[in-house]
């Protein structure tokens, strides 16, 4: 009889370990909050061994023939080019494939067999119990159900890690860093399709991404520790006129007034899971829930690739799934902290907070045109 887990999320960690755990013949269920997938945002990057998993999945080819190739400039207040430079060219980047985030998690999903995965939409998870031989699950909506395992892969603020492990802040870095996501379609850039816009300022970044028909905008700042909830729609706009109006540098009373319209704003602070253990009894966390790198590092999807992978690995090769998750936890920590300690020095070209850092930023990408 087959084992039957039950995966929390259904983006890239959640959506990679089905494939996996399906082709490994587990009964697989798939439980997502949203109504649907969430194929909204800005390009995402897959990279090295992540670009193995995906040719191990199948889909290695699909990713690279939507491949978003593309020009970044970088420019100042008046909306002068101060540098251009094409990322997917500069040697740190070869062999790497950036794509719309949409895109990926179509691809991966339609990797999955629907007729042997269930993949249930608009529900989530509201009480975990487990047991020597099940973990019992309640969920929001519909009667509860037992599984042999549960894997959360829900994202930086985990319910499945909620429940199981313990509070949020227990296993937060906060990074003295806040970002808004927008449409950005209206507003008009003068640069071709295809092309991304940044521009910095002393602990300010902003970013309008050209792709498709369609356009991001990102505003990215340093700040202390703020008040408000991840779930709260209204606080992120006072927080965003509190540090953006009346600055009339490049784009960003535009840019502010669309994120002030928007309905589907999307405001967080960056920040990195670190725990000492992604397993507790027969739960296990992959992805953003068990290691968030934070988005300055450009691993979160790879991440989460690999995570889903090595776990799934684990379980296949070893009945006794103690000893898959401990596997799991060891032979992954190492690789998972190397990118972990990368963030700092992302952090200091992105929003530099001297003006030594902000030369210096400039002079790094200037320098990658010659």
């Amino acid at each position: 009889m087959k084992k039957q887990v039950l995966i929390s999320g259904a983006s890239f960690a959640g959506l990679t370990l089905a494939y996996w755990l399906n082709k490994f013949g587990y009964g697989v269920t798939v439980v997502e909050l949203g109504k649907d997938l969430r194929t909204a945002g800005s390009p995402i990057d897959v990279r090295g061994d992540a670009l193995n998993v995906a040719i191990e999945m199948g889909i290695y080819n699909q990713i690279k023939a939507n491949e978003f190739i593309h020009t970044d400039e970088i420019v100042g207040a008046d909306d002068q080019t101060l540098a251009r430079f094409a990322i997917n060219s500069l040697p740190e980047y070869l062999g790497d494939i950036e794509i719309h985030r949409g895109d990926l998690v179509k691809i991966i999903y339609e990797s999955i067999p629907k007729n042997e995965v269930e993949i249930v939409f608009g529900n989530s998870i509201s009480k975990l119990t487990q047991h020597d031989d099940r973990v019992e699950v309640s969920f929001e909506k519909g009667e509860s159900n037992a599984y042999d395992y549960v894997f959360g892969a829900d994202g930086t603020h985990s319910t499945v890690r909620r429940l199981v492990f313990g509070p949020e802040n227990d296993f937060k870095k906060f990074l003295g860093v806040y970002f808004a996501f927008a449409a950005a379609d209206h507003i008009q850039t003068g640069r071709p399709k295809s092309t991304g816009i940044v521009y910095r300022e002393l602990g300010k970044q902003a970013v309008i991404f050209q792709f498709k028909d369609a356009a991001n905008a990102i505003l990215v700042f340093r700040a202390p520790k703020l008040d408000w909830h991840y779930r709260d729609r209204e606080r992120p706009k006072q927080i965003l006129r509190e540090y953006f109006a009346g600055n009339s540098n490049w784009k960003l009373p535009e840019i502010l007034e669309a994120m002030l319209k928007a309905n589907d704003l999307y405001f967080d602070e960056a920040c990195q899971i670190q725990m000492p253990t992604w397993t507790k009894g027969r739960v296990a966390l992959i992805g953003d829930a068990a290691y968030a790198p934070s988005f300055f590092t450009g691993m979160g999807t790879s991440l989460a690739m690999q995570g889903a992978t090595l776990l799934a690995k684990e379980l296949h090769a070893n009945e006794d799934h103690q000893i898959a998750f401990k596997k799991y936890n060891e032979g992954f920590r190492p690789f998972v902290e190397s990118v972990h300690a990368r963030v700092d020095s992302s952090l200091r070209v992105q929003l530099p907070e001297t003006l030594e850092e902000l030369q210096a930023s400039f002079e790094a990408w200037t320098n990658q045109q010659e």
